[in-house]
């Protein structure tokens, strides 16, 4: 399964950009978006910025994936017993 991540872009040099999702930042590409500013969220897939989001749709997305990430870890710690 291929999952896109809402990343916030934080800096711009050229058509490469940093983007950051709490605290962790990645280098990834924006030559597939017009136009993108410093303060955009935006979907990363493999490196790549591919779709503009909405700060309220991303940060909707970010909570249910934190829900998962916590769902998961709660089954990891089970299967330790």
């Amino acid at each position: 399964m291929c999952l896109a991540v809402p990343m916030r872009i934080v800096e711009i040099r050229g058509d490469m950009g940093v983007a950051e999702l709490v605290g962790v930042r990645r280098e990834v590409g924006l030559c597939l978006l017009e136009e993108v500013r410093v303060g955009d969220y935006v979907l990363v897939h493999a490196g790549f910025a591919i779709e503009r989001v909405d700060p309220e749709e991303a940060g909707k997305t970010l909570e249910v994936l934190s829900e998962i990430a916590g769902i998961n870890q709660t089954l990891d710690n089970s299967s330790r017993v």
